[in-house]
């Protein structure tokens, strides 16, 4: 490396270096501390084991999440149970957060950042209120709009930052607002979003019956082992099913989800009366039997039953030893006293109406004649004599 190459790199360095340092100043300076609530909690110190209900509300609206019993419930959803490890981190993240940045705001001052109670002002923030057993406020606090982190390039969405905290008025009497790093984006009142969202699992399909009210779209299929091919059942001569379109069938109601429970019971009962019925079973004796209500917007309405015939006892092979046949047996019992875990937590979700999104159930609502062999059109057969094209007739050049 010759003296000028090196003059080059140097200059470089320092100009790499130099912008490093001002981007890490200017990020600093997005959180410049004043007032000496600076990095100690937002919120006073509270027991977290004395939560028993979290509100979260807004102008437009509240949720209110109430611990009942052992099980935590989301009423405005008719106690469904509620999602308890983001509860549990949501109360935690709230008992730990510090301040980042303090600064003394006058009453008159509170709408321009969203800390206002709603009802007092087009600028309102979120209430969120922890309270105890017997209803009485363990914390209220407001949370305001969003400290947004300035960037110098502008977003495809035209803004030129993303926001990295919150603004929080920790009590109503006090004329400090904090800012924390963390936008807290969960802390919303959508009842939809506090659910638990857990749900039943279809494993190991043996056989999947669809009733239409249309009887020529009605079919079923099965299969004899989890590796063998599905079979339509009392096919006609001329239907031949398409294995292309049965290939998701293993694994259709797997692992489905929902987006929101059915509170208007009217509303699902009507659309529920004329649905379709899914009957799966599986090879662990389970039977699932679905009712699918369609035409109700991006989803469908979904209720469920579901029941099991376990065998109490097992087969043991012919000249099993000893051994072999205790594991075995204990195998055999701690599968049972799984499945039996498993039936009696699906059950419980029989009691609800479901709003499930429609492409994770459309590819077992099929019409009959959707899961056959496409029929080739007939080419009509040539006469003995004719060709199946026609020959041009040549112009015959003039004799000489």
């Amino acid at each position: 490396m010759n003296k000028k190459q090196f003059s080059i790199l140097l200059v470089l360095f320092l100009v790499v270096g130099g912008l490093g340092l001002y981007v890490a100043r200017q990020n600093k300076a997005g959180w410049s501390p004043s007032g000496s609530s600076t990095g100690q909690n937002v919120l006073a110190d509270f027991n977290v084991n004395d939560v028993v209900h979290v509100l979260i509300k807004q102008s437009q609206g509240e949720v209110n999440v109430r611990k009942k019993g052992d099980i935590w419930t989301v009423a405005e959803r008719n106690d469904y149970p509620a999602n308890f490890q983001q509860i549990s981190e949501f109360i935690l993240k709230m008992h730990d957060i510090k301040s980042v940045q303090s600064m003394q705001v006058g009453a008159s001052q509170r709408g321009r950042l969203e800390v206002e109670e709603p009802g007092k002002g087009q600028k309102a923030g979120t209430v969120v209120e922890f309270r105890d057993a017997s209803e009485k406020p363990v914390r209220h606090f407001i949370l305001g709009k969003s400290h947004t982190h300035k960037s110098g390039d502008a977003s495809p969405m035209g803004e030129g930052g993303y926001p990295d905290g919150r603004y929080i008025l920790a009590s109503a009497d006090s004329d400090h607002v904090d800012v924390v790093s963390d936008p807290l984006s969960m802390a919303e009142p959508k009842p939809d979003q506090w659910l638990d969202k857990t749900f039943f699992k279809v494993e190991r399909p043996a056989s999947i019956d669809l009733v239409s009210s249309v009887a020529t779209n009605s079919w079923k299929v099965s299969r004899e082992s989890e590796s063998g091919e599905w079979k339509l059942d009392a096919p006609k001569t001329e239907e031949h099913l398409d294995i292309t379109k049965t290939s998701s069938f293993a694994s259709g109601l797997s692992n489905p989800s929902f987006s929101d429970v059915v509170t208007n019971s009217s509303e699902a009962s009507s659309n529920i009366a004329a649905g379709l019925q899914l009957n799966l079973g599986t090879f662990d004796h389970f039977t699932y039997h679905l009712t699918v209500a369609t035409n109700v917007g991006e989803n469908y309405f979904l209720s469920l039953k579901v029941a099991a015939t376990l065998p109490k006892e097992r087969t043991a092979a012919k000249d099993e030893k000893p051994d072999d046949k205790k594991r075995l047996d204990k195998e055999f019992a701690d599968k049972n006293k799984q499945l039996e875990e498993k039936l009696k937590q699906e059950q419980g979700y029989e009691k609800w109406v479901y709003q499930v999104s429609k492409w994770s159930i459309d590819p077992l609502l099929k019409e009959r004649n959707q899961l056959l062999v496409e029929k080739k059109p007939e080419v009509k057969a040539a006469g003995t004599n004719a060709l199946p094209f026609e020959i041009p007739n040549p112009e015959i050049p003039p004799a000489k």
